[in-house]
């Protein structure tokens, strides 16, 4: 028994320190320790000893197991080691070349615009209001004083769920349910995505973006309407900005008008951008309709108000002097990267 534990530990030795690989040095482990290997093979032979041998086969048996598990860990050291340094000398970095260039990302040209829209009004006190995109046809319309047959609530222009339930064609149902709900006085704007049912052009988009803007108070006049619009096209556009109104007819404002503001490109003086005329078009406003009101809940002979409307693209556009709106939604980063 003795002399077979020698030839085994002397076979064992050989082999670990013919492996020059880790996966060979582990293939030696199992060879010899493993639950097949040659010592465990011996140590189930133990039962054909003499009992009187049993004692002293058992130490050589473990002496001969402990000096194969040494040099089989001192030999792994060695071949990690060696590993380690091989792939530092391959894994070298030049630290002088200069480095990959990160692309960070940016606000997309519509959340600046948007940006820039709520801090001009917040600075004049107005709350920032949201409300489901998904609205019921009484917020979108009956509250707003459009009857059923109005030609806004065609399924050509409107994209309904059910007879009572649509996606919203405007943020003005926001308006509503602030009056339903907030006390008065209410200063607010409410942006948000809107859908109408319209073929995508350069100008138009079955998914955008608008801006609606409310106050409600004792005392509102077409005056504080004008005022309040003027400052916003100052802040927006340039100091220099001026506007004027045109009538329009709105159902749920009376009396109605379009407001538009001086070409920022020529000042006014008319060019290419503007078509000629010194003035581009921007939103339409309008006093809230006393049924409008009354509808909310609110007296509208104790209370008045003025609301407006205005296309957060169109801002974008006319701000970045972008002629086609697809191109915001394309995705393409050398148009994105420019703002």
């Amino acid at each position: 028994m003795k002399e077979k534990l020698q030839k085994i530990k002397e076979e064992a030795m050989r082999q670990i320190q013919a492996s020059e690989e880790l996966s060979k040095l582990n293939d030696v482990r199992v060879a010899f320790l493993g639950k097949k290997g040659e010592l465990t093979a011996v140590l189930k032979s133990m039962k054909d000893v003499l009992p009187e041998d049993r004692p002293a086969v058992g130490q050589l048996v473990n002496d001969t197991r402990a000096a194969i598990e040494e040099m089989l860990e001192d030999t792994k050291k060695k071949l990690e080691e060696a590993e380690l340094n091989f792939r530092l000398k391959q894994e070298v970095i030049d630290v002088t070349l200069p480095a990959k260039r990160n692309r960070v990302g940016h606000r997309h040209p519509n959340t600046v615009a948007l940006e820039e829209v709520e801090r001009i009004f917040i600075g004049m006190g107005y709350e920032v209001v949201e409300g489901p995109e998904v609205e019921y046809d009484y917020y979108n319309f009956e509250a707003l004083n459009i009857p059923p047959d109005h030609p806004a609530k065609d399924e050509q222009d409107t994209f309904y769920i059910n007879n009572k339930i649509l996606l919203r064609t405007q943020t003005s149902p926001v308006q509503v349910r602030t009056m339903e709900t907030h006390p008065l006085p209410i200063r607010m704007i409410a942006p948000g995505r809107v859908f109408r049912s319209d073929e995508v052009d350069a100008t138009h988009s079955p998914s955008f973006h608008q801006i609606e803007g409310m106050v409600i108070d004792k005392g509102i006049t077409f005056a504080d309407l004008k005022g309040t619009l003027a400052e916003f096209a100052k802040e927006l556009f340039g100091a220099g900005s001026k506007v004027k109104f045109r009538p329009h007819h709105f159902p749920f404002t009376e009396p109605s008008a379009e407001m538009d503001v001086t070409c920022f490109k020529c000042g006014g003086k008319g060019c290419r951008f503007c078509k000629g005329s010194g003035w581009i078009e921007i939103l339409g406003c309008g006093m809230i309709h006393p049924k409008v009101l009354k509808m909310s809940g609110i007296d509208p002979e104790e209370y008045s108000g003025f609301a407006f409307g205005v296309g957060l693209e169109r801002i974008a556009l006319l701000k970045y002097e972008i002629d086609d709106m697809r191109l915001l939604y394309e995705n393409d980063s050398r148009f994105l990267a420019q703002f």
